[in-house]
């Protein structure tokens, strides 16, 4: 088996093992263990605590201690055994101690996955540019076929698809030291503060950079709630008759991967926007992109207005690559070359960091806002309209005070814009 076959297996199970609960935990919690709002919420939150500090610890180990690979399986096999706990996890406390643990050993793979590919890719001696998108875009694939897979065998609402998630997390691990060894660059005099991005803090002097990443932080929140609520919000429909047995409710998970295959498109799509808008209107594009993912959630349903979601989960794909993507260029370009790798482990942690971990518990407090629970626990009743139009309002907010406050004149001739 070549590299790129044996490379494009691992992204694939990368992004399976995510995909397989990441769409679909947030409606089982609720509809099936009767979590409240701010209980799902606080659960995915877990991702933004595990974001702030774990991709650095690795890093820092990987850099002077361990082989890479090897570190990466090993943290596919904690997952693996954290997910399988989850599976059985029946009350909150359960629930957020399993995917804690989970969190704090997924999402330091990320990083690590790219590491363990480019360092393969570098010794068969390809073409990092032109060799790594097709095989990274089988993460993507894999993402996909993880949600379907939860979906077509009826898993989304029960433990299964932790089991499914489990499963993968296992074999993954194993493979993973079968990998070429990517062992640790000990002359390199990589620093603590800057595995964790902390000596990219300098461009907080820079009035626009600090202005940049608030706002990073700010649109940070925002990410992962249709994640954590969309599934959960469209099972809701199954209360009312006339929507019942309609293709949205029934299968939720693959109307929701619309957002995935979208996000595979715009992502072609940004050098382009880039060359001829610049930073900062592709950046209102996400952002008003965001408001229109949440008020078509607000106002369609799973009969007449399907196509309002449907519409939605295409706008995803603009509202998540503009941002995330588009606002990791632009952190390249603008950090210079001694702190451009913590210069992007700072924008990871405001992003997914410090972002997710403030949207997932204040997101929970909406949802919570709009809910009606029983003394004794479970669901009484929740308007899901009032809350998705909050979340754009929220959006739209955002995307007003950074075309106001955010200064950048857009060259675009230049492959760095000049800047007021």
């Amino acid at each position: 088996m070549n590299i790129k076959t044996r490379l494009t297996a691992m992204q694939f199970l990368q992004f399976f093992t995510w995909g397989a609960w990441l769409i679909s935990l947030g409606g089982y919690m609720g509809s099936t263990l009767h979590f409240e709002g701010g209980q799902i919420g606080a659960i995915f939150a877990t991702m933004g605590i595990a974001a702030l500090f774990m991709p650095g610890l690795t890093g820092i180990i990987a850099d002077k201690w361990v082989n890479a690979e090897r570190l990466y399986g090993l943290l596919h096999l904690v997952g693996a055994g954290a997910l399988f706990y989850a599976s059985t996890a029946t009350t909150y406390q359960q629930m957020y101690i399993a995917m804690l643990l989970n969190m704090l050993a997924y999402m330091p793979t990320l990083s690590l996955a790219n590491t363990v590919s480019y360092n393969a890719l570098e010794k068969y001696r390809m073409d990092l540019v032109k060799d790594f998108p097709p095989i990274r875009v089988w993460g993507t694939v894999g993402f996909i076929c993880a949600m379907w897979v939860v979906d077509l065998t009826g898993f989304k609402h029960s433990a299964s698809q932790l089991y499914v998630a489990a499963t993968a997390a296992l074999v993954l691990g194993l493979y993973a030291f079968t990998l070429p060894p990517c062992p640790p660059e000990r002359s390199e005099k990589k620093t603590w503060l800057s595995a964790f991005g902390l000596d990219a803090l300098v461009l907080f002097k820079q009035k626009k950079m600090a202005i940049f990443f608030l706002f990073s932080m700010l649109l940070g929140a925002a990410l992962q709630i249709t994640n954590t609520y969309g599934d959960l919000f469209l099972s809701s429909f199954a209360s009312i008759p006339e929507y019942a047995d309609s293709f949205g409710v029934k299968h939720s998970v693959i109307l929701l991967s619309i957002s995935q295959m979208s996000e595979t498109l715009f992502i072609l799509a940004i050098p382009f926007f880039l060359k001829h808008f610049g930073i900062k209107r592709v950046m209102l594009i996400s952002m008003f992109a965001w408001v229109l993912r949440f008020g078509l959630f607000g106002l369609g349903n799973p009969g007449d207005g399907l196509w309002m979601l449907i519409l939605s989960m295409i706008v995803y794909g603009m509202a998540f690559d503009f941002f995330n993507v588009s606002g990791s260029l632009y952190t390249e370009m603008e950090a210079h070359a001694g702190i451009r790798a913590s210069a992007q482990g700072l924008f990871f942690m405001m992003t997914n960091g410090v972002g997710a971990f403030v949207g997932g518990y204040a997101s929970g407090a909406v949802v919570d806002m709009f809910s009606v629970y029983a003394e004794g626990g479970g669901l009484v009743s929740r308007e899901w309209t009032p809350i998705w139009m909050i979340f754009a309002a929220y959006a739209l907010i955002i995307g007003i005070l950074f075309a106001g406050v955010f200064r950048y004149k857009h060259t675009p001739e230049k492959t760095k814009g000049d800047h007021e």
